[in-house]
């Protein structure tokens, strides 16, 4: 999965560069970052470029790389929702400011605002989700019309944490999995790319919805199912502060092993992560943000996803709460 609030931590210090600056240089082209900050945990707007806030430093890395800098040759408007609900003003605003192209982080939700205030600006996305299923693109090969960007998103994950978890703690023939609520357009694939990685391994999946931020109540239907570990989905709506800070504790309290869609979570106190690397894909992003800006069209940009992935083993955590599952840590690192 890839640490979103890196992302808009570090690109988010764009906010402080003088407006003179820009008013100096009319010609110079202007980046719109529309971010759904509520999704992913509060930022600081502040917060500096470091080497700390690893995605965002890899976006920048990426615009870089495409020859654009910011303060140097390129310019930015911020604009954070802490609602989904006032996305498609701050859209309209960007619009109405005629930016060049328009980068969304945080949830779906902002490139479908974006999609919705533009079809002639260019907007690059940035997302855990399937850009299909919210009617982003046409095809990830030919995405058509006016955006592309880059998703952690892939089937085969599912079926690899699977096989992590379960060589973890091979006792588990019932294993959890904490998914978002059956609204979601995202529910269904979701799911049955789990439902299917469970058959082939042999194991009964125990599909537990979170409704109404209820995590508790997930986690009890687990309990009462007797399952043995838990699969957390890659949703993006879990991975902000206060929702990832649920999980980690109510799978703590019940003593209960689990792998989680990325590094934050092992970091924070989780046993083991698997996902996309962190930098790759906001580094890919900032590429295709520089190639938009020198004027290639985002609908032959082919929508991106990860090559490349982190497995992290918290040895901590598994020497604590799940002391039985330290004897097998060594096997699954190697």
């Amino acid at each position: 999965m890839i640490r979103r609030r890196e992302f808009i931590a570090g690109f988010g210090s764009a906010a402080t560069w003088p407006l003179a600056a820009r008013a100096q240089q009319p010609a110079m082209p202007v980046i719109g970052s529309l971010q759904a900050v509520q999704a992913v945990g509060s930022a600081d707007p502040q917060a500096p470029i470091s080497e700390s806030s690893s995605a965002g430093a890899a976006f920048l890395q990426g615009l870089a790389e495409a020859g654009y800098i910011p303060r140097r040759n390129v310019a930015v408007q911020i604009r954070r929702a802490d609602a989904l609900s006032v996305l498609p003003q701050l859209a309209a605003d960007l619009v109405a400011r005629k930016v060049t192209v328009i980068v969304t982080s945080g949830s779906p939700y902002a490139a479908v605002a974006a999609k919705a205030a533009t079809s002639t600006i260019p907007i690059v996305f940035l997302m855990v989700d399937d850009p299909m299923t919210y009617g982003l693109v046409a095809s990830f090969s030919r995405p058509g019309g006016n955006l592309t960007g880059v998703t952690s998103l892939t089937s085969e994950l599912a079926g690899k944490r699977l096989n992590l978890l379960v060589e973890l703690v091979p006792q588990a023939t019932k294993i959890g999995y904490l998914s978002v609520s059956s609204v979601s357009p995202l529910f269904e694939a979701a799911k049955n790319d789990m439902l299917a990685a469970g058959r082939a391994l042999g194991r009964e999946i125990i599909v537990g919805e979170v409704r109404r931020l209820d995590f508790e109540a997930a986690f009890a239907a687990f309990l009462e199912r007797e399952a043995r570990a838990i699969i957390v989905g890659d949703f993006t709506f879990f991975r902000g502060d206060p929702n990832r800070a649920k999980i980690l504790e109510l799978a703590i309290r019940h003593g209960i092993p689990a792998i989680y869609p990325d590094r934050s979570f092992a970091i924070n106190g989780g046993l083991m992560s698997y996902g996309a690397n962190a930098t790759e894909l906001p580094r890919q992003a900032g590429i295709y943000t520089g190639k938009i800006i020198k004027g290639e069209n985002p609908a032959n940009l082919p929508v991106l996803q990860p090559t490349k992935f982190d497995f992290v083993i918290n040895l901590n955590t598994a020497k604590g709460p799940w002391a039985d599952c330290a004897a097998n840590v060594v096997r699954v690192r190697n």
